[in-house]
């Protein structure tokens, strides 16, 4: 690898060769990085396709070195200002409203409704009895 390329640093480079995971970006005759399918610019991408194709020139930042594996991590995104917020996009987040805890019930009298088994045991065991 090329002892010029440094983590942070943006360089220019040339789309080598394009997968489903992400682009190849040739640094020089020597060095080329992988810019992952999430790095290649704000937002969603489906296909990199419609967005890149081999020969493109692109400014791309270095993200991260592995000199033992030989790899290099690029980013196109990071040298892209991030758009900003549509007006409506704004306005759909709103603030949640604040649920109101259940009221405790602490009534005596008794409830209808769900019984726990613990309840309802002694009964079936009298009504068991009674029918033999």
């Amino acid at each position: 690898m090329s002892e010029k390329i440094e983590t942070g640093s943006v360089l220019k480079g040339k789309v080598t060769g394009i997968q489903p995971y992400g682009a190849f970006v040739a640094l020089d005759e020597n060095t080329q990085g992988l810019v992952h399918i999430s790095e290649i610019t704000h937002g969603y991408v489906k296909d990199i396709n419609e967005h890149l194709k081999v020969g493109d020139e692109v400014n791309v930042k270095v993200l991260s070195i592995d000199e033992k594996a030989g790899k290099i991590g690029l980013s196109i995104r990071a040298t892209e200002e991030a758009p900003a917020q549509p007006a409506a996009a704004a306005k759909a987040k709103k603030p949640r409203a604040k649920r109101q805890a259940a009221p405790i019930m602490t009534s005596t009298e008794p409830q209808e409704g769900f019984n726990t088994l613990k309840d309802k045991l002694q009964e079936w065991i009298d009504q068991s009895q009674m029918k033999i």
